[in-house]
Protein backbone atom coordinates (compact mmCIF):
# COMPACT_ATOMS: atom_id res chain seq x y z
CA UNK A 1 0.00 0.00 0.00
CA UNK A 2 1.38 3.35 -1.09
CA UNK A 3 2.13 6.05 1.65
CA UNK A 4 -0.05 8.81 0.21
CA UNK A 5 -2.88 5.79 0.13
CA UNK A 6 -3.84 7.13 3.79
CA UNK A 7 -3.84 10.84 4.40
CA UNK A 8 -3.78 12.86 8.15
CA UNK A 9 -7.13 15.74 7.80
CA UNK A 10 -8.67 17.70 10.17
CA UNK A 11 -11.61 18.92 11.38
CA UNK A 12 -11.99 23.07 12.51
CA UNK A 13 -13.97 22.02 15.38
CA UNK A 14 -10.55 21.86 17.33
CA UNK A 15 -10.41 25.36 16.85
CA UNK A 16 -14.40 26.40 17.02
CA UNK A 17 -17.66 24.78 17.40
CA UNK A 18 -20.76 24.94 15.34
CA UNK A 19 -23.13 23.40 17.78
CA UNK A 20 -21.78 25.46 20.54
CA UNK A 21 -20.54 28.94 19.05
CA UNK A 22 -19.07 30.13 22.58
CA UNK A 23 -16.15 27.31 22.50
CA UNK A 24 -14.20 29.32 19.90
CA UNK A 25 -16.41 31.37 18.79
CA UNK A 26 -13.87 34.17 17.44
CA UNK A 27 -11.46 32.35 16.40
CA UNK A 28 -10.95 33.28 12.91
CA UNK A 29 -11.00 30.40 10.16
CA UNK A 30 -7.57 31.28 8.77
CA UNK A 31 -5.79 30.79 12.08
CA UNK A 32 -7.36 26.99 12.46
CA UNK A 33 -5.85 27.23 8.60
CA UNK A 34 -2.26 28.74 9.29
CA UNK A 35 -1.83 26.66 12.04
CA UNK A 36 -3.34 23.09 10.86
CA UNK A 37 -0.77 23.58 8.07
CA UNK A 38 2.04 24.26 10.08
CA UNK A 39 1.10 21.45 11.92
CA UNK A 40 1.61 19.31 9.02
CA UNK A 41 -2.58 18.43 8.03
CA UNK A 42 -2.95 18.00 4.54
CA UNK A 43 -6.91 18.67 4.69
CA UNK A 44 -9.44 20.42 6.26
CA UNK A 45 -13.35 19.36 6.16
CA UNK A 46 -15.78 22.26 6.63
CA UNK A 47 -17.24 23.81 9.18
CA UNK A 48 -19.86 27.20 9.50
CA UNK A 49 -17.21 29.32 8.93
CA UNK A 50 -16.22 28.42 5.30
CA UNK A 51 -18.12 30.47 2.37
CA UNK A 52 -21.05 28.79 1.39
CA UNK A 53 -20.01 28.36 -2.49
CA UNK A 54 -17.98 26.20 -4.14
CA UNK A 55 -15.58 28.90 -5.69
CA UNK A 56 -15.46 30.35 -2.47
CA UNK A 57 -13.84 27.20 -0.84
CA UNK A 58 -11.59 26.76 -3.39
CA UNK A 59 -10.31 30.41 -2.83
CA UNK A 60 -9.89 30.08 0.98
CA UNK A 61 -8.23 26.80 0.58
CA UNK A 62 -5.75 27.84 -2.12
CA UNK A 63 -3.34 30.07 -0.12
CA UNK A 64 -2.71 27.21 2.21
CA UNK A 65 -2.07 24.47 -0.39
CA UNK A 66 -4.53 22.39 1.60
CA UNK A 67 -7.25 19.61 0.62
CA UNK A 68 -10.69 19.94 0.88
CA UNK A 69 -11.50 16.36 2.73
CA UNK A 70 -15.24 16.84 3.15
CA UNK A 71 -18.24 18.55 4.55
CA UNK A 72 -20.84 17.69 6.98
CA UNK A 73 -24.72 17.54 5.71
CA UNK A 74 -27.65 18.18 7.86
CA UNK A 75 -29.95 15.35 6.61
CA UNK A 76 -33.83 15.05 7.40
CA UNK A 77 -34.34 12.03 5.70
CA UNK A 78 -36.26 11.01 8.84
CA UNK A 79 -39.06 13.68 8.60
CA UNK A 80 -38.80 14.00 4.81
CA UNK A 81 -39.32 12.16 1.22
CA UNK A 82 -35.82 10.94 -0.66
CA UNK A 83 -36.70 13.46 -3.33
CA UNK A 84 -37.32 15.94 -1.06
CA UNK A 85 -33.82 15.49 0.37
CA UNK A 86 -31.78 14.57 -2.89
CA UNK A 87 -32.96 18.80 -4.10
CA UNK A 88 -31.90 19.63 -0.85
CA UNK A 89 -28.74 17.94 -0.92
CA UNK A 90 -27.37 18.51 -4.68
CA UNK A 91 -25.35 22.14 -4.13
CA UNK A 92 -23.22 20.37 -1.34
CA UNK A 93 -22.46 17.40 -3.50
CA UNK A 94 -21.57 19.70 -6.30
CA UNK A 95 -19.54 21.97 -3.53
CA UNK A 96 -17.55 19.02 -2.76
CA UNK A 97 -17.13 17.48 -6.22
CA UNK A 98 -15.74 20.97 -7.40
CA UNK A 99 -13.13 20.26 -4.39
CA UNK A 100 -11.97 17.74 -4.81
CA UNK A 101 -14.07 15.72 -1.84
CA UNK A 102 -15.21 12.10 -2.90
CA UNK A 103 -17.19 11.46 0.26
CA UNK A 104 -19.83 13.67 1.93
CA UNK A 105 -20.16 13.43 5.71
CA UNK A 106 -24.43 12.78 6.37
CA UNK A 107 -25.13 13.71 10.11
CA UNK A 108 -29.15 12.91 10.34
CA UNK A 109 -30.73 15.94 12.34
CA UNK A 110 -34.06 15.41 12.33
CA UNK A 111 -35.49 15.56 15.92
CA UNK A 112 -31.71 15.51 17.16
CA UNK A 113 -30.81 16.71 20.60
CA UNK A 114 -27.37 16.81 20.06
CA UNK A 115 -27.43 20.32 19.90
CA UNK A 116 -29.38 20.88 23.29
CA UNK A 117 -29.05 20.48 27.21
CA UNK A 118 -31.40 17.50 26.85
CA UNK A 119 -30.06 14.00 28.37
CA UNK A 120 -29.02 11.91 25.63
CA UNK A 121 -31.10 8.80 26.64
CA UNK A 122 -34.32 11.11 24.58
CA UNK A 123 -32.40 10.91 21.50
CA UNK A 124 -35.06 9.90 18.82
CA UNK A 125 -35.40 6.15 18.19
CA UNK A 126 -36.89 4.03 15.50
CA UNK A 127 -39.20 1.84 17.36
CA UNK A 128 -40.48 -0.68 14.63
CA UNK A 129 -38.68 -2.78 11.67
CA UNK A 130 -40.94 -0.98 9.25
CA UNK A 131 -39.40 2.77 10.56
CA UNK A 132 -36.08 1.54 10.08
CA UNK A 133 -36.76 -0.14 6.47
CA UNK A 134 -38.72 3.27 5.23
CA UNK A 135 -35.63 5.23 6.34
CA UNK A 136 -32.97 2.54 5.09
CA UNK A 137 -34.85 2.68 1.54
CA UNK A 138 -34.88 6.52 1.76
CA UNK A 139 -30.97 6.35 2.41
CA UNK A 140 -30.32 3.89 0.06
CA UNK A 141 -31.73 6.35 -2.78
CA UNK A 142 -30.10 9.45 -1.50
CA UNK A 143 -26.88 7.79 -1.63
CA UNK A 144 -27.37 6.52 -5.18
CA UNK A 145 -27.81 9.99 -5.97
CA UNK A 146 -24.70 11.46 -4.45
CA UNK A 147 -22.66 8.32 -5.71
CA UNK A 148 -23.88 8.82 -9.24
CA UNK A 149 -22.67 12.81 -8.95
CA UNK A 150 -18.96 10.85 -8.24
CA UNK A 151 -19.30 11.81 -4.10
CA UNK A 152 -20.05 8.82 -1.69
CA UNK A 153 -22.38 9.42 1.04
CA UNK A 154 -20.46 8.90 4.13
CA UNK A 155 -23.10 7.81 7.25
CA UNK A 156 -22.38 9.80 10.28
CA UNK A 157 -23.46 7.46 13.70
CA UNK A 158 -24.01 10.61 16.14
CA UNK A 159 -24.44 10.92 19.77
CA UNK A 160 -28.20 12.11 20.45
CA UNK A 161 -29.44 11.18 16.79
CA UNK A 162 -31.35 8.35 15.53
CA UNK A 163 -28.30 5.70 15.20
CA UNK A 164 -26.12 6.49 17.86
CA UNK A 165 -25.84 2.56 19.37
CA UNK A 166 -23.54 -0.49 17.97
CA UNK A 167 -27.14 -1.79 17.44
CA UNK A 168 -28.03 1.12 15.64
CA UNK A 169 -24.99 0.77 13.18
CA UNK A 170 -25.58 -2.98 12.79
CA UNK A 171 -28.89 -2.40 11.73
CA UNK A 172 -28.69 0.48 9.10
CA UNK A 173 -25.80 -0.96 7.71
CA UNK A 174 -27.79 -4.72 7.06
CA UNK A 175 -31.01 -2.66 5.73
CA UNK A 176 -29.23 -0.34 3.29
CA UNK A 177 -27.33 -1.00 0.02
CA UNK A 178 -23.12 -0.75 -0.58
CA UNK A 179 -24.31 2.81 -1.84
CA UNK A 180 -24.35 4.34 2.01
CA UNK A 181 -21.08 4.50 3.32
CA UNK A 182 -20.33 4.60 6.95
CA UNK A 183 -18.01 7.18 8.20
CA UNK A 184 -16.47 5.59 11.59
CA UNK A 185 -16.07 8.02 14.54
CA UNK A 186 -14.25 6.04 17.30
CA UNK A 187 -15.23 8.53 19.97
CA UNK A 188 -18.85 8.74 18.99
CA UNK A 189 -18.64 4.80 18.84
CA UNK A 190 -17.35 4.66 22.40
CA UNK A 191 -19.79 6.66 24.28
CA UNK A 192 -22.52 4.81 22.22
CA UNK A 193 -21.27 2.26 24.03
CA UNK A 194 -19.68 0.47 21.54
CA UNK A 195 -16.38 -0.86 21.25
CA UNK A 196 -14.40 0.88 18.59
CA UNK A 197 -12.33 -1.78 17.21
CA UNK A 198 -14.98 -4.07 17.37
CA UNK A 199 -17.57 -2.11 15.26
CA UNK A 200 -15.20 -1.15 13.28
CA UNK A 201 -13.94 -4.82 12.26
CA UNK A 202 -17.50 -5.76 11.36
CA UNK A 203 -18.34 -2.94 9.00
CA UNK A 204 -14.95 -2.32 7.30
CA UNK A 205 -16.38 -3.05 3.77
CA UNK A 206 -18.97 -0.08 5.00
CA UNK A 207 -15.95 2.39 5.61
CA UNK A 208 -15.30 5.23 3.53
CA UNK A 209 -14.55 7.91 5.40
CA UNK A 210 -12.73 8.19 9.32
CA UNK A 211 -12.79 10.42 12.20
CA UNK A 212 -10.36 9.16 14.91
CA UNK A 213 -11.19 11.16 18.40
CA UNK A 214 -10.69 10.28 21.63
CA UNK A 215 -12.04 9.74 24.76
CA UNK A 216 -11.49 9.84 28.65
CA UNK A 217 -13.46 7.11 29.86
CA UNK A 218 -13.41 8.09 33.72
CA UNK A 219 -15.62 11.09 31.64
CA UNK A 220 -17.50 8.60 29.89
CA UNK A 221 -18.74 7.32 32.74
CA UNK A 222 -19.38 10.51 34.52
CA UNK A 223 -21.70 11.42 31.65
CA UNK A 224 -23.55 8.05 31.50
CA UNK A 225 -23.93 7.79 35.21
CA UNK A 226 -25.46 11.34 35.34
CA UNK A 227 -27.34 11.42 32.27
CA UNK A 228 -25.34 14.19 30.67
CA UNK A 229 -26.66 15.91 27.24
CA UNK A 230 -24.35 16.05 24.16
CA UNK A 231 -23.25 19.82 24.93
CA UNK A 232 -22.41 18.58 28.38
CA UNK A 233 -20.41 16.26 27.50
CA UNK A 234 -18.18 18.65 25.15
CA UNK A 235 -17.76 21.22 27.76
CA UNK A 236 -16.58 18.56 30.70
CA UNK A 237 -13.84 17.23 28.60
CA UNK A 238 -15.47 13.62 27.45
CA UNK A 239 -13.67 13.95 24.06
CA UNK A 240 -10.39 14.95 22.83
CA UNK A 241 -7.57 14.09 20.26
CA UNK A 242 -5.33 10.82 19.70
CA UNK A 243 -2.96 10.48 21.93
CA UNK A 244 -4.97 12.40 25.24
CA UNK A 245 -7.52 9.79 26.18
CA UNK A 246 -7.85 5.97 26.14
CA UNK A 247 -8.75 4.81 22.70
CA UNK A 248 -6.46 2.18 21.28
CA UNK A 249 -6.11 3.40 17.95
CA UNK A 250 -3.14 1.33 16.76
CA UNK A 251 -5.26 -1.74 16.57
CA UNK A 252 -7.72 0.12 14.74
CA UNK A 253 -4.98 1.46 11.95
CA UNK A 254 -4.27 -2.41 11.80
CA UNK A 255 -8.09 -3.14 10.87
CA UNK A 256 -7.37 -0.28 8.35
CA UNK A 257 -4.45 -1.43 7.00
CA UNK A 258 -5.62 -4.67 6.65
CA UNK A 259 -8.69 -3.64 4.46
CA UNK A 260 -6.52 -1.88 2.22
CA UNK A 261 -8.51 1.35 3.33
CA UNK A 262 -7.49 4.31 1.27
CA UNK A 263 -9.25 7.43 2.40
CA UNK A 264 -8.76 10.49 5.43
CA UNK A 265 -8.09 9.59 8.99
CA UNK A 266 -9.68 12.86 10.28
CA UNK A 267 -8.31 14.26 13.59
CA UNK A 268 -11.57 15.65 15.30
CA UNK A 269 -11.90 16.36 19.26
CA UNK A 270 -15.20 18.19 20.67
CA UNK A 271 -13.84 20.35 23.78
CA UNK A 272 -13.28 23.88 24.63
CA UNK A 273 -10.26 25.15 22.94
CA UNK A 274 -9.70 27.34 26.26
CA UNK A 275 -9.10 24.15 28.37
CA UNK A 276 -7.75 22.23 25.52
CA UNK A 277 -5.35 24.66 23.22
CA UNK A 278 -6.43 24.46 19.90
CA UNK A 279 -3.13 24.53 18.48
CA UNK A 280 -1.42 22.33 21.10
CA UNK A 281 -4.09 19.76 21.30
CA UNK A 282 -4.71 19.82 17.33
CA UNK A 283 -0.22 18.96 16.87
CA UNK A 284 -0.77 15.92 19.48
CA UNK A 285 -3.04 14.37 17.40
CA UNK A 286 -1.15 15.13 14.09
CA UNK A 287 2.02 13.93 16.00
CA UNK A 288 -0.15 10.83 17.15
CA UNK A 289 -1.86 9.39 14.30
CA UNK A 290 1.39 10.43 12.29
CA UNK A 291 3.76 7.83 14.46
CA UNK A 292 1.34 5.18 14.25
CA UNK A 293 0.58 5.16 10.84
CA UNK A 294 4.19 5.37 10.04
CA UNK A 295 4.47 1.99 12.46
CA UNK A 296 1.53 0.43 10.48
CA UNK A 297 2.55 1.40 7.32
CA UNK A 298 6.14 -0.54 7.93
CA UNK A 299 4.50 -3.44 9.57
CA UNK A 300 2.26 -3.99 6.94
CA UNK A 301 4.54 -3.48 4.25
CA UNK A 302 7.18 -5.62 6.16
CA UNK A 303 4.27 -8.70 6.37
CA UNK A 304 3.21 -8.17 2.80
CA UNK A 305 6.77 -8.74 1.63
CA UNK A 306 6.91 -11.63 3.38
CA UNK A 307 3.86 -12.79 2.30
CA UNK A 308 4.83 -12.41 -0.80
CA UNK A 309 7.97 -14.34 -0.42
CA UNK A 310 6.08 -17.24 0.38
CA UNK A 311 4.12 -17.48 -2.39
CA UNK A 312 7.16 -17.37 -5.05
CA UNK A 313 8.19 -20.85 -6.21
CA UNK A 314 11.62 -21.73 -4.93
CA UNK A 315 14.50 -20.72 -7.34
CA UNK A 316 17.25 -23.86 -8.37
CA UNK A 317 20.42 -23.25 -7.22
CA UNK A 318 22.61 -20.98 -9.39
CA UNK A 319 25.68 -23.05 -11.30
Amino acid sequence: MPASAIRIGINPISWSNDDLPALGGETPLSTALSEGKAIGYEGFELNGKFPRDAAGVADVLRPYDLALVSGWYSGRLASRSAAEEIDAIAGHVELLKHNGATVLVYGEVADSIQGQRIRLVERPQFHSDSAWQGYADKLTELARFTLSRGVRLAYHHHMGAYVESPQDIHTLMALTGHEVGLLFDSGHCYMGGGDPLQVLSAHIDRVCHVHFKDVRKPVVQLARNNLWSFPDCIVNGTFTVPGDGDIDFAALLDVLMQARYQGWLVVEAEQDPAVAPSYAFAKKGFETLRTLLSAAQLQYASGHDLHHARQQPPQPWSV
